[in-house]
């Protein structure tokens, strides 16, 4: 359930961190007529984050024997490669995100409706489309009970809630260290979701060791194995093979993810992170120029 939970929160944010900057920035720059078209393409984009979702879960019930398992070790390592790639790039645009999608309006509005409503589908159907492939592999690697839906139902929730009060400007608070924090979750994360991944392609003799145990429980489970296999995706029965490339992605990635973190300037330390807007717009807050809290 905290796996689905944190996954579904963080990119859920992401997402509703998006729309937020879109619809502010038509607001406070008086364009209100163009907002249903941004709602359209948002809400085009999550239809398609659904649909994909139903696609994966279809193709893999209809798959030949052994293919599921294959098609599931596939779709586990694409979506550990795209959340990581995904993780590094929101780390490192955090500060920008609210400049970069302001010029795209801006650019768009001078196109008209369509191109209005293909911003926010672009912007949103990249989230919603990562969100699916990595929540579909995180609910390969959990237990099949109600738990991993209610944490995706929870966690949606959570972020749209979010998402309303910054925009609403109710509540402030770091989104670098936010997303630096389950940055480094969703890594971790990530690193159960590619060990499964790894077993799938195991029993079906496409990597070796499948017998070649760290530890094996068998089918002994107690509250903290059931957990730290429903947050992290570690289970019971580890094989070598799993263990070593879970170390070794894990200690990379979390040595990169925070190497690159930038080291606060004397300007940092005196305000927190804030979106870069045009001079017109600066007296404007924006619903990334939040104060740590």
């Amino acid at each position: 359930m905290l796996s689905t939970f944190l996954i579904s929160l963080r990119e859920g944010l992401e997402a509703a961190l998006i729309i937020s900057i879109l619809v502010a920035y038509c607001v406070k720059t008086g364009r209100t007529s163009s907002l249903k078209f941004l709602w359209s393409g948002a809400a085009s984009a999550g239809l398609l984050a659904l649909a994909f979702g139903a696609l994966l879960s279809f193709t893999a019930t209809q798959l030949p024997p052994g293919g599921e398992e294959r098609f599931a070790g596939s779709t586990s390592v694409l979506a550990v490669i795209m959340v990581t790639i995904m993780v590094f790039w929101m780390k490192r645009s955090a500060r920008s995100i609210s400049k970069q999608l302001q010029g795209k309006v801006d650019t768009a509005l001078s196109l008209g409706s369509f191109a209005v409503a293909s911003v926010a589908f672009l912007a949103v159907a990249r989230e919603g489309l990562e969100t699916s492939l990595f929540l579909y592999a995180a609910f390969k690697t959990v237990s099949q009970d109600s738990a991993p839906f209610a944490g995706l139902i929870l966690g949606l929730i959570g972020a749209s809630l979010l998402g309303v009060l910054m925009y609403r400007r109710s509540i402030t608070f770091n989104i670098s260290k936010f997303f630096r924090v389950t940055g480094i979750a969703l890594i971790v994360v990530a690193g159960g979701v590619l060990v499964h991944g790894v077993h799938d392609f195991q029993s079906l003799g496409d990597l070796p060791g499948a017998n070649l145990y760290a530890w094996n429980f068998g089918q002994k489970s107690n509250f903290l194995t059931t957990v730290i296999d429903g947050t992290i995706g570690i289970s019971g029965s580890m094989t070598v093979l799993q263990l070593v490339i879970y170390l070794v992605y894990i200690a990379v990635t979390l040595y990169w993810f925070l190497k690159l973190i930038p080291s606060p300037t004397v300007n940092d330390r005196q305000s927190p992170p804030s979106a870069h807007v045009p001079e017109n717009l600066q007296s404007v807050p924006t619903p990334l120029d939040s104060k740590t809290t």
